[in-house]
């Protein structure tokens, strides 16, 4: 990219103008998801110019509670929260919210519900605030059939009926990714001007990567099929170099590098979390409608991430995600694990 040639481009595809183009392929639209997607990306501003300033702002550190999941709440935490609550439901395009920082659902006041349920992360990896690592906000998108009487059962639907779903991360740039259904792209915020401008278009994952992301700090707690795929990794049998090891701690810095640069993702279930860590709705399921439409896969050591039912908001699973060659081999490994099982 000619970044001295593009400070003087003046037909710059901003989110919204992206935006509005998707719109325009559906003539039947009323403009819904494009108002409430404008309040999502005015939100993202919000929490990228208080990570900017956060140590100068005292936005550091806790704010004395915890949240659902029983982590202490930063202050950033909260602030992020109340920021994306406010935004969606001003929005008046949604009538549910889920939030990792909320114990029970948010049903939107009926006088300004719209069809919309929306499931979020107001800031993944916020352990890693206070030591400047790239942090960032998840979301997903679902339509609710009848917004008048949404009940909590209607907000727990298959991560594949989802609509909609994307992230921001805030590091040494603030990147937007964003799925529609229609592919991925990526935006990077022009601080100069405000907007997010697209800088990643059709993010396409590579087939296979040289990359695996997994805390081996967990390893002795695993499960045999991924012990032997970490295995593969370091000491590859076929004669290829050994995958290199990444793993930063913020999900949404994990993905983001897996997705441009191939490779894969594991948080698998272990013997201390049988469930896994990460959360079904508003982490491994807009993760992997992403990774997906840019042309990888998801897996849960059981099957297709995206088919799973969730039956709690709160929920966790396993996950592997990435590169889908890559994907394939941990899903061979959980098969012949089963095959042994069965044959047991």
């Amino acid at each position: 990219m000619d970044h001295a040639a593009d400070t003087f481009r003046t037909d710059l595809m901003t989110i919204t103008r992206h935006v509005l183009n998707e719109q325009s392929r559906h003539p039947e639209s009323r403009g819904d998801l494009t108002i409430l997607l404008s309040h999502i990306v005015l939100g993202c501003k919000f929490v990228a110019s208080a990570v900017n300033k956060a140590g100068l702002a005292k936005l550091t550190g806790l704010a004395g509670e915890t949240n659902v999941q029983g982590e202490e709440q930063k202050k950033l935490d909260v602030l992020s929260n109340e920021v994306f609550v406010n935004a969606l439901v001003s929005s008046g395009r949604t009538c549910v919210l889920v939030s990792e920082e909320d114990e029970k659902a948010t049903f939107v006041d009926p006088k300004l519900r719209g069809k919309y349920c929306v499931c979020f992360d107001p800031l993944d990896g916020s352990s890693n605030i206070d030591c400047g690592v790239s942090i960032g906000t998840i979301f997903g998108i679902y339509m609710i059939k009848n917004q008048d009487t949404v009940t909590l059962e209607e907000v727990l639907q298959p991560g594949k009926d989802m609509i909609a779903a994307g992230y921001c991360m805030y590091g040494s740039s603030c990147t937007l990714v964003l799925s529609t259904g229609n592919g991925v792209n990526g935006f990077t915020l022009d601080p100069s001007l405000g907007e997010f401008i697209m800088t990643h278009p059709d993010i396409k994952i590579p087939p296979k990567g040289k990359i695996y992301s997994v805390n081996e700090g967990n390893a002795k707690n695993w499960d045999t099929p991924t012990a032997k795929y970490v295995e593969k990794c370091k000491y590859p049998t076929d004669g290829s170099s050994p995958k290199s090891l990444r793993y930063i701690g913020s999900m949404v810095a994990d993905v983001h590098r897996t997705l441009l640069y191939g490779g894969i993702f594991l948080y698998p279930a272990d013997k201390k979390s049988p469930s896994g860590k990460l959360r079904v709705m508003y982490e491994v399921f807009p993760m992997s409608f992403l990774m997906e439409e840019a042309g990888g896969q998801s897996f849960t050591g059981k099957g297709r991430s995206l088919d799973l039912i969730p039956t709690d908001i709160h929920e966790r699973s396993p996950i592997f995600l990435g590169s889908s060659d890559d994907v394939e081999e941990i899903k061979a490994l959980y098969a012949e694990e089963a095959k042994k099982a069965g044959s047991a």
